[in-house]
């Protein structure tokens, strides 16, 4: 049996900042992570925005910034959106996990990939995970929307999902290389929308539909054929997940068990960006943690009450657009001033944590 103060489940953008964390306040750490080595079979877009870029520093050359929004409606009308001060990052996901993966490594975190969390259960004050394959004193579940950890300790699970598929593309003509394209249309995209935007290397289309609804990527790259030059495109990798858009499970925590990442549901139900608050609340988590165990501060799971993002307006929001916002209605409003003055703020105002 291997000991270690924290276990965490799972190697994603949560996992590995809350690792991070704790190794470098002199915690042990031990992370599980079930993939063969970092950034392999990504789910996410991994498109950050301007706050994130601000708070932790990326390196540039897995990154691409875009500045300005195009917005379409299902006839294709469209409505150009522009902010001076704000931007957007696509990444080399896979090579920004790797870099993340390092940095927590370099700072003592011990990372064991394809090793999956599989089961934990309370044995006096410790928790036994993988039938005593390691034991530790505290757990985090930062192991994805379908959480095990939280299916294992009774906590709260999420049953809100978006379903989301994208494909990056090679060789594939934008008309503007500074644009997120953006598409609203109910009946390809329902209660989210697709897009189009330029990646580091690559294009990358994709779209997310409210479950039970599947996203059909193929039907929208068709769709896009008639706005984008594809003679000379390909595929250069696919990708899809599960998006949790119900805010914030119920319990997120109890006694040496917390929720953190998508686990928690702190991804916002608007927008469905999940990144930043990852990687936010996975240092914080850490931080936290190491100071309740060195120095007998405040439980991590008081702090975090007090702190997780609610979600409350965004979750109106997107009931609102998924009731109110028929396809027929898009069309009629997309180039209105006060739509877009609304589509403005949802895409450049700043992202705030709750």
């Amino acid at each position: 049996m291997t000991h270690t103060d924290i276990l965490i489940a799972g190697g994603g953008f949560a996992g590995l900042a809350c690792a991070k964390a704790l190794a470098e306040a002199g915690v042990g750490v031990t992370l599980l992570e079930r993939k063969k080595a970092p950034g392999v079979g990504m789910h996410t877009t991994g498109i950050i925005v301007k706050e994130c870029a601000e708070e932790f520093a990326i390196p540039p050359a897995l990154t691409r910034k875009v500045t300005d929004v195009r917005l379409y409606a299902p006839s294709l009308r469209f409505a150009d959106l522009k902010s001076p001060d704000y931007f957007f990052l696509t990444t080399d996901t896979p090579g920004l996990m790797r870099h993340l993966s390092e940095e927590a490594t370099r700072s003592g975190a011990y990372i064991i990939y394809d090793t999956a969390y599989e089961h934990g259960r309370e044995e006096g004050k410790c928790i036994s995970i993988n039938n005593g394959a390691f034991s530790c004193r505290f757990l985090i579940g930062a192991d994805g929307p379908r959480s095990k950890v939280a299916d294992d300790f009774a906590l709260g699970q999420n049953r809100q999902f978006l379903l989301g598929a994208e494909a990056e593309y090679e060789g594939l003509q934008l008309i503007d290389n500074h644009k997120f394209y953006c598409f609203l249309d109910q009946t390809l995209a329902y209660g989210y929308l697709g897009w189009v935007i330029p990646g580091v290397g690559v294009t990358q289309i994709g779209l997310a539909q409210r479950m039970p609804k599947k996203p059909d990527i193929d039907a929208f790259v068709r769709r896009m054929s008639g706005i984008f030059d594809f003679s000379q495109a390909k595929v250069a990798a696919r990708r899809g997940g599960l998006i949790p858009v119900g805010g914030l499970v119920r319990p997120f925590a109890r006694d040496n068990v917390i929720l953190l990442g998508d686990s928690a549901g702190i991804v916002s139900p608007l927008t469905a960006g999940g990144i930043h608050t990852a990687l936010h609340y996975g240092k914080i988590l850490g931080d936290t943690l190491a100071r309740h165990i060195k120095d007998g501060a405040e439980h991590p799971a008081s702090l975090l009450e007090r702190i997780y993002p609610r979600f409350y307006a965004k979750q109106a929001l997107r009931k609102s657009y998924e009731t109110l916002a028929p396809n027929w209605l898009l069309d009629a409003v997309v180039t209105n001033p006060l739509f877009t003055t609304l589509a403005s703020a949802v895409f450049f105002r700043k992202k705030r944590l709750k």
